[in-house]
């Protein structure tokens, strides 16, 4: 079994009513879009993958919530605002109608590391995983996901490869798992519609 969209980190959940259908609606787009091919979704043993973020300000951000792979179609109920974060006591601190992602100290790392990310998308493929392993920046293959050990891989990788200009990553030691980012939605977004075409 795949061990996918367990939360990790301390989540200091503040429970609030969903958030505003306007800043959902690029989200909703490219949510829509990776679930139709099957890069977000569910496993049939029920564990849902992938998730999908964009920043507000600051290293604020909002995130797909956890669990929420198995909808075919999100609502405001389904997404919710990280507000603080803190790497080394791996803890979160998210307000909305759900608790955030598993992925989410991966997507505040992104957000901190380089201003001009905007948008966050992880996927799951296990073809193109293969494909992109190690030609580009690759985690190491010992790194869970949804630690702050990833976080620390992630910075890694800025520091170490041509992470800032590819804009996209493999996560080795989460099967499957590819992240892309970019200045906003569209660019993360078709930078992974451009790879499953070549």
């Amino acid at each position: 079994m795949k061990e996918t969209g367990v939360i990790k980190f301390n989540c200091n959940w503040i429970k609030e009513k969903a958030l505003n259908n306007n800043l959902l609606v690029d989200l909703n787009f490219w949510r829509n879009r990776m679930f139709a091919l099957g890069l977000i979704g569910v496993y049939a043993d029920g564990i849902g993958y992938g998730n999908i973020s964009i920043r507000l300000q600051g290293n604020q951000f909002i995130i797909t919530g956890s669990a929420t792979g198995k909808f075919k179609k999100l609502t405001s109920e389904h997404y919710t605002k990280v507000v603080d974060y803190d790497v080394e006591k791996n803890s979160l601190t998210a307000v909305g109608p759900i608790i955030a992602s598993s992925e989410s100290l991966t997507h505040a790392v992104l957000y901190e590391y380089d201003k001009n990310i905007n948008a966050v998308i992880h996927i799951h493929n296990l073809a193109l995983w293969q494909k992109l392993m190690n030609k580009i920046p690759t985690t190491n293959k010992n790194v869970e996901y949804g630690t702050p050990a990833m976080a620390k891989e992630i910075i890694r990788l800025f520091d170490s490869t041509n992470l800032k200009n590819q804009k996209m990553l493999v996560m080795a030691g989460h099967e499957e798992g590819i992240i892309s980012f970019g200045k906003d939605l569209n660019e993360a977004g078709n930078l992974l519609l451009e790879a499953l075409k070549s």
